[in-house]
């Protein structure tokens, strides 16, 4: 698996174009970094950059801002709303995908390091990267902001972990570490800075002090005005969205506004967000307005519109969302082909793809026929009735649609661990160990992903005989062909296990696989004839 490290650092300026381009581009042009995303604030005088890379290339494009910020970023001359302390005044590495929070901890030390000693400047750990939990977090490292420097560095508790002790006037001191993805939010209000920062210190974690906790945990804020927007915000830190999600801040900055009887206006997400924050948005109003909604782009949609995300700017999901920024396209050569071309291949001179990437489509139409069906009869008015039976099973099917196409390409490459096996050098006794052992972990490969098809395919039972009972009649065949379908797609996965079976020597392994395919094969006989009774009724 790829590793990809996400890195925000965010730098004191936001009004000089110049300066936030020359950034930009030092980490476009360093060599395995991404570029995501650069959004300035007048306001706050402060630009946040996005971008990912492999954690090495990570380190450099990090490094290639901060030289660029040296050159031409005079703290000296730095007013504005946000707090801050440096010229990159924080530079977090996230881990993304393949790499732990430990990595990412490390290469936030290494990037400090590197810097301090090229740069000349004073770096603070914080978060996982702290090596004293009193410089864990963020606003505690900052206290006293860039003001306060020349006074704090005097004092030994804050003596930066690289770089130099004395306060160097034009970059003040940069916090780095590694951390959770921290998703930077602003509620707009019509009203006042006042009434604004008055919601944020009811609200974050720190409320008005040791005293007067606020209400939500893992947040951060305050309020402010942004005159390019002409709003008042509640501006936040989500520390842990999975702690406090971006709806639940939504809807209690809307309580605390009707408090206050100033009106809300949608909302802004700085930079990226994970996906999953978003349906979990989701899934919460769908629960509240009691909405049925299963496609993944339509629960995406219904997220952005109620927490009103194209109030300031318009939010594109694709430019946005870090799993669909960084997404691969899949590796799906057959999958991905016309359905002409893909029987054409499958007739071909050679044995692959053969009948078990046949076995994985003709499993996938079947469900694929099911959910089809389901999708008919749901709102339709004379099927009201039924609408409840077709709610449960819709989403099941149409997900298990998807799992299915990848196994089609999957089993064409199954054989691969094994043929390489096969080709390993067998000329002395250790030789041929590891080579057996390699072709018979090959062999298990081949094994599971028949296996899986067949796993896959058994979720789909339950739902297609409550379509049988409950689904529009007109689609009576279609039932019928997607219940043989997927019987046959089973049973031709069952055939590719029991073929791949014969020369493992695993005697354990061989009883536990064959006693769960030969009863996932039966039930498979049980519940088409179940579903063919059943239409036969109609």
């Amino acid at each position: 698996m790829k590793k990809i490290v996400e890195c925000v650092p965010n730098f004191s300026e936001g009004r000089d174009s110049e300066t936030i381009e020359a950034i930009a581009e030092a980490i476009r042009q360093t060599p395995g970094c991404t570029l995501l995303d650069v959004d300035p604030g007048q306001s706050t005088n402060r630009t946040v950059y996005t971008f990912v890379g492999d954690p090495e290339s990570i380190i450099e494009g990090a490094l290639a801002a901060a030289r660029v910020a040296r050159e031409k970023i005079d703290m000296r001359n730095h007013k504005g709303e946000h707090p801050r302390f440096g010229a990159m005044d924080v530079c977090p590495f996230i881990p993304v995908k393949g790499v732990s929070m430990e990595e990412c901890a490390e290469i936030a030390e290494k990037f400090a390091m590197a810097a301090a000693e090229e740069l000349h400047v004073p770096f603070y750990l914080y978060e996982a990267s702290a090596k004293e939990e009193y410089r864990r977090k963020l606003p505690d490292i900052r206290e006293g902001e860039y003001e306060g420097l020349p006074e704090r560095l005097t004092d030994p508790r804050w003596k930066p972990d690289y770089g130099p002790l004395e306060f160097v006037p034009e970059w003040g001191a940069t916090a780095t570490g590694a951390r959770m993805f921290l998703i930077a939010y602003n509620v707009n209000i019509l009203g006042t800075p006042n009434q604004a920062h008055r919601i944020a210190l009811n609200l974050r974690e720190a409320g008005r002090g040791e005293n007067e906790p606020g209400r939500l945990r893992e947040v951060k804020g305050m309020g402010w005005f942004v005159n390019e927007y002409n709003v008042a915000q509640v501006t936040v830190n989500l520390n842990d969205y999975r702690v406090t999600p971006i709806h639940l801040l939504y809807e209690e900055v809307k309580h605390e506004a009707k408090l206050l009887r100033v009106a809300v206006t949608g909302s802004e997400i700085v930079g990226i967000v994970p996906l999953e924050s978003l349906l979990m948005a989701a899934d919460y109003f769908i629960e509240k307005e009691q909405l049925f909604i299963y496609e993944e782009d339509q629960k995406i949609r219904l997220a952005v519109e109620r927490l009103g995300l194209n109030s300031i700017s318009p939010f594109i999901p694709e430019k946005r969302i870090i799993e669909y920024i960084v997404a691969e396209k899949p590796d799906e050569p057959l999958a991905s082909l016309s359905v002409r071309d893909f029987i054409e291949e499958i007739g071909s001179r050679s044995s692959a793809p053969g009948g078990g990437s046949a076995s994985a489509a003709i499993a996938a139409v079947g469900v694929g026929l099911g959910a089809m069906v389901a999708k008919l009869t749901y709102g339709v008015r004379r099927f009201e009735d039924v609408q409840p039976h077709m709610m449960k099973v819709i989403p099941g099917l149409h997900e298990l649609t998807r799992e299915l196409i990848p196994m089609i390409d999957a089993d064409t490459s199954a054989f691969n661990e094994y043929v390489e096996g096969m080709r390993m050098p067998r000329n002395s006794e250790e030789e041929k160990q590891a080579r057996f052992k390699k072709m018979q972990a090959g062999l298990k490969t081949a094994i599971n992903v028949p296996l899986t098809t067949m796993r896959l395919g058994n979720k789909a039972w339950d739902s297609l005989i409550e379509i049988a009972r409950h689904g529009n009649p007109a689609s009576k065949s279609d039932t019928q062909v997607g219940a043989k379908a997927l019987e046959t797609g089973i049973w031709g996965a069952y055939q590719n296990v029991l073929i791949n079976m014969v020369d493992i020597e695993d005697d354990v392994y061989r009883r536990t696989i064959l006693k769960e395919a030969e009863q996932l094969m039966q039930r498979a006989h049980q519940k088409c004839a179940e579903i063919i009774a059943e239409l036969e009724k109609i």
